[in-house]
Formats: structure tokens, C-alpha cells, sequence
């Protein structure tokens, strides 16, 4: 039987990921990084990646990289998701990563264990497994097209693009037009990319790359989405101990009470299914049995980690209406990554495909 509990070595790995992001991820630090020009935290990734080695967890050891699983991959993403640290981790080590992995390009592949290269699938954030994706034109080995959508495309070094040939191709960022989108979540970015006769080298074919590295960003979202919940439901619980009315903390009133009890049993149950997808994307299960957990996990993860982050925000409301408070945050981040890889309506169907419980 699999034990989804966390190994002596997750729990280390969280601790050392907290603490460096205790360190170098204040909220207010976060916020005031949102307003500007340049929301992501390139000190904070190179921290984590190049510090510590965390891009290279899914990268086999002898390509430069630490040869771990899944499961270590969404312990960081649950720290980064409580933190709603603004580096590249999902996008880069995970989805660039497994699209990479899929098509073998070892050079590559060291390139972004180690760090050197942050890399960006160019698919737009809302696409889940199997779905449609936009493809760009290629024309005597150059590409040509625009792509919306991509997230974290402003600070990718490579951008990895599907084609109209069938292909997916490595294409430096710097031959591209990035521009900026309006991005609800300002802490994970959106971009436009353009590519006007950008030259692009053949890493493999897309369509089971792509396929492959959604799924696995789809199974390892559930776990920043659980780190998100469990900071709001935690800060939240923390708060109403400390405000009191009536001369007494409003954590002792019976509907915040009751509230709280619910909001916590959701959190709890979200834990077991970003664990059990995380685990089936490390393990040896079937590639059935691993869709299956991760649609069971996004299906659930996104409504959890809204309510969480609403919650948050209105059990807050006594400290009146403020920027500099980090709920805000949260949920924007939740509700992007509500849509993120697939929305939980569209994860049910696909479920429901999978264990042929099709609406009649």
C-alpha cells in the first residue's frame, strides 16, 4: 500500500525551504515586487535553484540534477504556494523540465537542473492534458506566430514551442517579442509571445511532450494549491484568536467555529489528493491511474484553495481595507490557479472519461 505520509527527508526538505523563504519572501516585500516593473524574485530563484538545487529535482543525477521524485517536487511547491513565492518553480523545473525530459534533450536538461537556463512551455496556462493548444507556423526552419497566455515567459531564457510540424522546439527568449498581459495573479505573470522568423532547434515531438509536462504541472498545482490553503487557513485561525469583540477573542464564537471546522476538513482532504497525485507522478502506476489522480486532485484543489483564500480575506475583515495585507495575494493566486492546467470542471470530465461514468 503507498503511504502518502511525508519522509524524514520531505519534512527536512520543507524545513529548509521555509526557512529560506522566511528569510527572503517577506509579504511586504512580495507586494511591493508586484507593483513594479519586474514581479519575480530572480534572488529568491537562484536561492532555490542554484543555493540548493531544488530545479534539478526531477532531472536524473547524471544529467546535473538530484534525481529525486514528484513527491519532493510538491513538498517545495507547497512551501513556494504558502509563501506565493514569485519565482518560476512550477513552469521552469516541472513543466519546462518533464516537457524536456520527454523529448530527451540531455543538453538541455542539464542546462535547467543546474539553474543556468529558466525555461517556459509556450502553452497558454488555462490548456489541460490532452486538450487543444495553439501551434505556430514554421517556414524554412523559422517560426512564425503569436502565443497568449504563456506564463512566466518574461523572465524564460528558452521558450519550448509546439509547431505546426508536429515539432517542439527550443527557441531563445531573446529572439522572441515578450509582452507583457494584464495577469489577475500578479505574483505568476502572463505574457504575449511573438515570433516573427525566430530560429528554433527540433527537440522531439510536442504532443506527447506537452501532454506529459501538463499533467505533471496539473498534479504538482494541487500542492502550491494546498500550501496557499493551509497559510490562510492557519493565519486565519491565528487572527481570529487574537481579535477580540465583546471582550472576548471572535475565534470563540460558534458559527466562526463551525466555519473554520469545515474549512479545515477540506484542507485536510486537499492534502490527500495533492499527495496521491504527487506520489502517482513518482510512482509506477499506469498512465490511466496517474490521469486519474491528478484529475481527482485538480478537480478538488481549486474550489478548496478559493474558499480558503475568501474565507481568509472575510474572517480578516476587522482589520479594515488594505494593500499592504498579504490575503489579497492569495487569492488572486488561487483564483488563477483555479483555471490553471484545466479548470476543476473540465478535470471532471476527464475524469469521468477515465472511469466511465460518462453523463448519460
Amino acid at each position: 500500500m503507498t503511504d502518502l505520509l511525508y519522509s524524514e527527508e520531505e519534512e527536512a526538505l520543507r524545513a529548509a525551504v521555509r526557512d529560506l523563504l522566511t528569510d527572503h519572501c517577506e509579504a511586504a516585500g512580495v507586494i511591493a515586487r508586484s507593483e513594479s516593473d519586474a514581479p519575480h524574485d530572480i534572488a529568491l530563484w537562484k536561492a532555490l535553484a542554484d543555493g540548493m538545487g531544488l530545479a534539478g529535482l526531477l532531472v536524473p543525477e547524471e544529467l546535473d540534477g538530484q534525481g529525486a521524485t514528484h513527491r519532493e517536487a510538491a513538498v517545495v511547491l507547497e512551501e513556494l504556494g504558502r509563501a506565493v513565492a514569485p519565482v518560476p518553480y512550477l513552469t521552469s523545473a516541472v513543466v519546462a523540465t518533464e516537457a524536456v525530459l520527454e523529448c530527451g534533450a540531455d543538453d538541455l536538461l542539464s542546462q535547467l537542473a543546474s539553474a543556468e537556463v529558466i525555461g517556459a512551455l509556450a502553452v497558454a496556462l488555462h490548456v489541460t492534458a490532452g486538450g487543444a493548444y495553439k501551434v505556430v507556423r514554421i517556414e524554412n526552419g523559422r517560426l512564425h506566430g503569436e502565443l497568449t497566455g504563456i506564463a512566466d515567459a518574461a523572465v524564460a531564457d528558452v521558450l519550448l514551442v509546439p509547431a505546426d510540424d508536429g515539432g517542439l522546439y527550443a527557441v531563445d527568449a531573446s529572439a522572441a517579442t515578450i509582452t507583457p498581459q494584464v495577469s489577475l495573479d500578479l505574483t505568476r505573470p502572463v505574457a504575449k509571445v511573438l515570433l516573427d522568423g525566430a530560429p528554433g532547434r527540433l527537440l522531439g515531438d510536442a504532443e506527447p511532450a506537452v501532454r506529459r509536462a501538463l499533467r505533471a504541472g496539473a498534479g504538482l498545482l494541487a500542492s502550491e494549491q494546498l500550501g496557499a490553503a493551509d497559510w490562510a487557513l492557519t493565519e486565519t485561525v491565528r487572527y481570529l484568536k487574537e481579535r477580540k469583540q465583546f471582550n472576548r477573542p471572535v475565534g470563540g464564537f460558534q458559527a466562526l467555529k463551525h466555519r473554520l471546522a469545515q474549512l479545515w476538513l477540506e484542507v485536510v482532504n486537499l492534502r490527500a489528493a495533492a499527495r496521491n497525485a504527487a506520489d502517482a507522478l513518482a510512482g509506477e502506476e499506469s498512465a490511466e491511474e496517474v490521469a486519474v489522480a491528478v484529475a481527482v486532485a485538480q478537480a478538488f484543489a481549486g474550489p478548496v484553495a478559493v474558499r480558503a483564500a475568501e474565507e481568509a480575506l472575510q474572517l480578516h475583515g476587522g482589520i479594515g481595507m488594505t494593500w499592504e495585507h498579504p490575503v489579497h495575494l492569495y487569492l488572486k493566486r488561487a483564483k488563477a490557479d483555479s483555471v490553471a492546467y484545466g479548470t476543476a470542471g473540465a478535470h471532471r470530465e476527464a475524469l469521468a472519461e477515465l472511469v466511465d461514468l460518462r453523463a448519460p
